[in-house]
C-alpha cells in the first residue's frame, strides 16, 4: 500500500515540477519566475524526501536539508534584488 502511494506521489510531484518549469519559462514578470523557481526547489525537496522513504536511507534527507537551506537563501537574495536592485548593502 505504501509503495503505491509513493509511486503516485512521485508522479504528481514530477508533474508539478514540469508545470513549474513551464511557468518559469513563460512567466510574464520577474516575481512570477522567482515564485516558480521557489516552488521548483520545494517540489524537488519533496521528491528527495519521497526517495529517501522509498529506499529507506538517510542520505536523501541530508541532501533535502541542504537544498532547503540553499533555496531559502536564494529566495531571500532574489527578493532583495527585486526590491532594491542590488544585493550588497
Amino acid at each position: 500500500m505504501l509503495t503505491t502511494v509513493i509511486h503516485i506521489a512521485f508522479v504528481l510531484f514530477s508533474l508539478s515540477i514540469i508545470m513549474n518549469f513551464w511557468r518559469l519559462a513563460k512567466g510574464p514578470h520577474l516575481p512570477d519566475r522567482i515564485l516558480a523557481l521557489d516552488t521548483v526547489y520545494i517540489n524537488s525537496l519533496a521528491l528527495l524526501l519521497l526517495l529517501g522513504i522509498y529506499q529507506n536511507t538517510q542520505t536523501y534527507f541530508e541532501a533535502a536539508l541542504l537544498i532547503a537551506m540553499f533555496g531559502f537563501v536564494s529566495t531571500i537574495a532574489a527578493g532583495k534584488f527585486l526590491l532594491r536592485g542590488d544585493l550588497i548593502e
